[in-house]
């Protein structure tokens, strides 16, 4: 902190106190002119109306713009991966925000296509391309079966007779 010796202590108190009243000064003035200017305009209108300043002073009807008591709307994160291999299997996943909720769930098939057919139809027509490729590659697979069967059964018959 510097000491002003050019000023005594006395006098710094005089202009301290001085300092306030000099800036209130030029806000009085700016009052007066803005009541001067509100009544000239007024009185070179010609009539003195005083409905003009109650419309802007009234009130507007409704709610205000910035305080909305509506509540907002909470959103929950959900991520829900269901998960099909060609053999026919699903398996689905949840998870809520970053937390797993449940892992590696088997789900039928047939579960998987009520609940896309429920969602809506832009997935249900993929998911049940997927499964009717898996119902046909596991047809083709019983039928392939069902020949070795038939086969092993011939012979086991040879070797009996």
């Amino acid at each position: 902190m510097s000491l002003d010796t050019s000023i005594t202590p006395d006098e710094q108190v005089n202009s301290a106190e001085a300092a306030p009243a000099q800036q209130a000064e030029p806000a009085q003035a700016a009052q007066q002119v803005q009541s001067t200017e509100s009544t000239e305009s007024t009185e070179s209108t010609g009539n003195a109306e005083p409905s003009a300043p109650a419309e802007e002073t009234k009130p507007k009807r409704g709610r205000p713009k910035g305080s909305s008591s509506a509540r907002k709307t909470r959103t929950v994160e959900l991520t829900l991966t269901v998960t099909g291999t060609a053999d026919g299997e699903w398996q689905a996943e949840l998870k809520h925000g970053s937390k797993w909720v449940a892992r590696g769930l088997d789900i039928p098939a047939s579960a998987v296509s009520r609940a896309a057919k429920e969602l809506h139809e832009e997935l249900s027509a993929p998911i049940d391309e997927v499964i009717n490729a898996a119902r046909e590659q596991q047809a083709a697979k019983v039928a392939e079966l069902e020949a070795q069967l038939e086969q092993a059964k011939q012979a086991l018959a040879e070797l009996e007779s």
